[in-house]
């Protein structure tokens, strides 16, 4: 996913503090483009994120109204705040990463987002994405499209491609993790990973092999 760009245009679906395979990508593009008229696909990272925990990967899920229906677009996807599901992802963040380096310069920011109500999950999504740039010093054009086409041609099309049980690939950024010394390197983390652990540094680790 990360081979050199042949449009300047990235195409993909949204999705839950992503990994970091996603930025590696979107570097490469000036223009990201978010589908919105897609069926929501269960097991993705649309509503799901992944980190590292001291028995290895864990999940941080986003619960939904009628999550196992595909057959609503992603626009309309409704978040299930009958529990509280922010609390519970923020309190798992802060016991994984409250020893990592970078964690304490960005907790206040980062409560704050989680103390914001959300009731649509593309809302959730880019409230999350757009932190996460500003803390990078990205500044993507963002559109997001108009209608569902299967083939969109002129773009780069990286839909459903970026898959939570997919093989590493060979330029997957390295870099010292919390937990490393007791579970190993956990490859393609969510990009909170990452800045926990490399805080300013993240951009330099992305980038690295371009």
């Amino acid at each position: 996913m990360t081979e050199n760009a042949k449009s300047e245009v990235l195409l993909i679906e949204s999705q839950y503090f992503p990994p970091i395979i996603f930025y590696k990508t979107l570097i490469n593009h000036d223009i990201l483009q978010i589908e919105k008229y897609e069926h929501y696909q269960k097991l993705s990272y649309r509503n799901r994120c992944y980190l590292a925990g001291p028995n290895g990967r864990m999940i941080l899920s986003v619960p939904l109204t009628r999550g196992k229906n595909q057959r609503t677009l992603m626009k309309d996807v409704r978040i299930s705040n009958e529990e509280k599901w922010q609390s519970l992802h923020w309190k798992t963040l802060v016991s994984a990463y409250r020893r990592s380096p970078w964690f304490e310069y960005y907790e206040e920011d980062l409560q704050g987002l989680f103390e914001k109500p959300f009731s649509f999950l593309l809302d959730w999504n880019m409230a999350c994405f757009e932190w996460v740039n500003n803390k990078l010093g990205i500044n993507p054009v963002i559109q997001f499209t108009e209608s569902y086409q299967k083939e969109v041609p002129g773009v780069t099309d990286a839909r459903d491609r970026i898959l939570p049980n997919a093989p590493a690939t060979e330029d997957a950024a390295q870099y010292t993790q919390v937990f490393q010394e007791r579970v190993g390197f956990l490859p393609d983390l969510s990009i909170l990973d990452l800045l926990f652990c490399e805080g300013k540094q993240s951009p330099v680790v992305i980038n690295n092999g371009q």
